[in-house]
Parts: structure tokens; C-alpha cells; sequence
């Protein structure tokens, strides 16, 4: 019985158009992060499950694809741990590596495995897939592309600016112009936690504050009063919550709402980043927002999320942040780094509802051959290279069919030209070029049909 084709759950397949489209996101994305002197790297879809595993929070290590062992290792399948329900442990005996969740930790594991032949500040880009065991709706996916961007081995928070001009660049050069960038800071988040007595459970806090903007302020305020006791301050705190501020807002609302106990680098930080995001017109609009969590563990300080305003539900079109101790786990200390990354897949769908994909960005095949049979197409085999070698695309119909099945496979796939050579072309010792746009005809000598397209 045979087989119904389909794609496994969460993946997906991409015509020539979707593929087209793709490309252009990524050129624009690799300009961008070439442009402010970043290198490219790329590094295995497959890591150690050691690299993987608790870098990601509890949260992020639901969502790992583990790779079974193959061959004699499948013996070593520790029963006794999964008869107990120690399910992590029984994975860990059938599984040694897994795929990629994102670039970022992988990242770590390449700066620390090759320390002594790189230089700090390291300054590096990726564009490759990586794969999340997430439940697939609009925008997100199990198997995605990554367009990563990171700095290792500054502090700086000139580089915390720079990654806004990066996501701003981006957007604009996409003409998407109804996205904003959300900011918050790690350490605002544990001051606020401290605040309401809930710093024991940060990673819980944390958890709750990324859902509020699928189950809004006050489900989630429920929620934590459901979940911790000795609240105080909630009430004050979630309405300061509920609101977008501008730099400056944001500033002093935390000095006059929050004891920041001589906390003078966080203010300089923000302070300094805030006079530098009012000095410059060319970004894009930005948001200061204490809701902002991002889910992941791993960050530490400043923190970013980009949203389109016409399509909030798509969830973030990009993100990132400060992490000062992810190598550490690969014994490389003292080593902060900053890093952002564009969901390219969600941008796709904006720039797409939003009809904003450039018009020549289309299936526009060039020339087509039309197949008279094999020894017409052998006369002008040498005028066929010619035009490859010149730059033109030239695809030469397979079979000897119908003209009419031949053209409507030009008009189904869009092609500029066709370049007809029969019996009469033979005999008049020339070839004929139809504009397949305007129908026009007109005929050349070989070498004349090389100049025509020269010109």
C-alpha cells in the first residue's frame, strides 16, 4: 500500500518564489551585519547533548530534539531510570547529541573550544537552521532559520547601541515600518522580583512575565498571586507594567518607584544607552517595557524584542541580549557577550501580508530553447554557451514536444525570451528572438543575437 507524501510535523518545504523571497531577507540581513564588521561562521547542526542540556532553563530544555543513539550504543539504555520515571537520565543513555536549539550556545562552545585563534572582542554572524520540539502554529516552526549576530568579550554598551542600529537597518531596508523595539534590563527584573519578595523564584517570575502578551497583565498578575505569598507592592508595580515608556520614562520611574541600592552601574548603563538612543534619528521606534522577560535564562542584562505593530500576534520578529556567563559552562570565564537574532520565517509572513516583497523579486526566467529536435539543438549548442558565458540564463526544453505545449510551459514559468531555431532559421543560416513580454519577433545572425544582448 502506498504511502500519502507529507512533511514531518512543524517543517516545511519551499518553492522557488518562497525560496527567492527567502534569499532576499537574508541578503539584506548579511549586508547589514557585514556592514558594521561583523564574519561569518557556521557551525554543526549536531551537538554534544552535554553542549545542550541546562543552557537553555527548564523551560528551553522541554523543547530539545534528541538524537537517539545508533548500533551497539542503543545497549547501554539505562531501564532501571526510566521504570523510576528519572527520564532525563534514561535520555541521556540512549542519546549523546542533539540538534541545535539556537546559535547562541553553540556559539559559546566554539569561542571557548577555540580561544587561542580568535581575537577579542569577537565579532561573528550566523545565518543556519536550528530546531525547537515546540508546538507549530503561524510563525513558528520545529525546523527554522536563525540570523544571529553576537559580540564576545566587551562590556561595552556602545555594543548594546550598536545592536539597535543593526535591528533598525534591517527593518528599514525591508520598508518595515511598523515595528518597534521593545528594551528592558535583567537586573530591573530582579530589583522588581526583590521588590515583591519573589526573588527566590525569579525563574518562575520570569516564566509568567514572558505570557503577558498572550494572556495579558491581569492573568498573569493572577497568576502570580496564585503562585507566591508576602506580595508586596504588586498592585503599584503591575501597573507600571502595563504601560510603554520612552528612555527617559523609564529611567525615572525606576528612581522614584524602586530601591536601587547604589545599583550606580545599572544607572549608568541605562542612562548612557538612553542618550545615545535620543541622539540618534535613524532607528527605528523604541520602547522601554518592564514586562519584557524574554524566556530564556541565560541573559543577564540588557534585553530586546521586536514586534510589528500591525501583527502582534506573529509573536517577536527578532531579539536578543547581554550574557555574561554562558562560556563559563566551557571553561572560559570573564567573557561577556551581547548578541541579537532575526526570526526570519515571522518576517517573511509580515513582509508578505503586508505585500511589500519587491516586484522583481519573481520567478523571471530568461531565455527558453525551443526543442526542434536534437540536431537543431546541436547546430547552436556553441550560441547557447555563448549566452551563458555572457550572463544570460538559457534552459533548454527537454523534449521535442508541440510548440504550443512548449510555450505554455514559457508562459507558466515566466520566461523573457524565446529563442526559436526550425528549418527556416537553419536554412536562412539565423535565429529567431521572441520577446515573450510584448510578442515582438525579430531576427539575428548568430553573432548579431550576442551583441542585442550585450547591449
Amino acid at each position: 500500500m502506498s504511502q500519502k507524501p507529507s512533511n514531518p510535523k512543524g517543517t516545511r518545504d519551499f518553492n522557488p518564489l518562497t525560496l527567492k523571497r527567502r534569499r532576499y531577507i537574508i541578503d539584506t540581513i548579511r549586508s547589514v551585519f557585514t556592514s558594521f564588521g561583523f564574519n561569518e561562521i557556521e557551525t554543526p547542526s549536531l551537538e554534544k547533548r552535554s553542549t545542550l542540556y541546562q543552557k537553555y532553563g527548564n523551560e528551553g530544555d522541554k523543547f530539545l530534539f534528541n538524537i537517539i543513539n545508533s548500533g551497539e550504543k542503543i545497549k547501554k539504555a539505562n531501564i532501571k531510570s526510566f521504570e523510576n520515571q528519572n527520564y532525563n537520565d534514561f535520555v541521556s543513555s540512549i542519546s549523546e547529541k542533539g540538534l541545535r536549539f539556537d546559535l547562541t550556545v553553540p556559539l559559546a562552545r566554539y569561542v571557548s573550544q577555540h580561544q587561542n585563534e580568535i581575537t577579542f572582542p569577537f565579532k561573528r554572524f550566523q545565518i543556519q537552521n536550528v530546531w525547537r520540539a515546540d508546538r507549530p502554529q503561524k510563525g513558528r516552526y520545529q525546523e527554522f532559520t536563525q540570523c544571529d549576530a553576537d559580540v564576545i568579550g566587551s562590556k561595552s554598551v556602545l555594543l548594546e547601541f550598536e545592536m539597535l542600529q543593526m535591528f533598525s537597518s534591517v527593518f528599514k531596508r525591508l520598508k518595515l515600518d511598523d515595528v518597534s523595539i521593545r528594551i528592558n534590563h535583567r537586573s530591573v527584573l530582579n530589583i522588581i522580583a526583590k521588590q515583591i519578595r519573589i526573588n527566590n523564584n525569579f525563574g518562575e517570575f520570569l516564566v509568567i512575565l514572558d505570557k503577558i502578551d498572550k494572556i495579558g497583565i491581569d492573568k498573569a498578575k493572577e497568576e502570580i498571586k496564585s503562585k507566591f505569598n508576602n506580595l508586596n507592592d504588586i498592585d503599584k508595580i503591575f501597573g507600571m507594567i502595563s504601560q510603554k515608556m520612552s528612555p527617559k520614562k523609564y529611567l525615572n520611574n525606576l528612581k522614584n518607584n524602586f530601591t536601587l541600592e547604589a545599583d550606580d552601574i545599572l544607572l549608568n548603563e541605562l542612562e548612557s544607552l538612553s542618550n545615545l538612543i535620543d541622539n540618534d534619528d535613524s532607528l527605528i521606534d523604541i520602547e522601554f517595557d518592564l514586562s519584557l522577560a524574554r524566556g530564556l535564562e541565560y541573559y543577564t542584562g540588557l534585553i530586546y524584542e521586536v514586534s510589528s505593530k500591525s501583527n502582534f500576534d506573529i509573536g517577536s520578529l527578532g531579539g536578543g541580549g547581554r550574557y555574561e556567563n554562558l562560556t563559563e559552562a566551557f571553561n572560559l570565564k570573564d567573557n561577556s557577550g551581547i548578541g541579537i537574532s532575526f526570526g526570519l520565517d515571522r518576517i517573511y509572513h509580515v513582509i508578505e501580508d503586508l505585500g511589500l516583497f519587491p516586484k522583481n523579486i519573481a520567478l523571471n526566467n530568461d531565455i527558453l530553447v525551443i526543442n526542434f529536435g536534437k540536431e537543431y539543438l546541436i547546430k547552436i549548442s556553441s550560441l547557447i554557451n555563448d549566452l551563458r558565458s555572457n550572463g544570460r540564463n538559457v534552459f533548454v526544453y527537454p523534449d521535442k514536444n508541440k510548440l504550443s505545449k512548449q510555450f505554455t510551459y514559457s508562459d507558466k514559468n515566466n520566461f523573457s525570451y524565446a529563442l526559436i531555431y526550425g528549418s527556416s532559421e537553419k536554412d536562412r543560416s539565423s535565429i529567431k528572438l521572441r520577446d515573450l513580454k510584448t510578442g515582438e519577433e525579430n531576427e539575428f545572425g548568430f553573432e548579431k543575437l550576442i551583441e542585442h544582448f550585450k547591449k
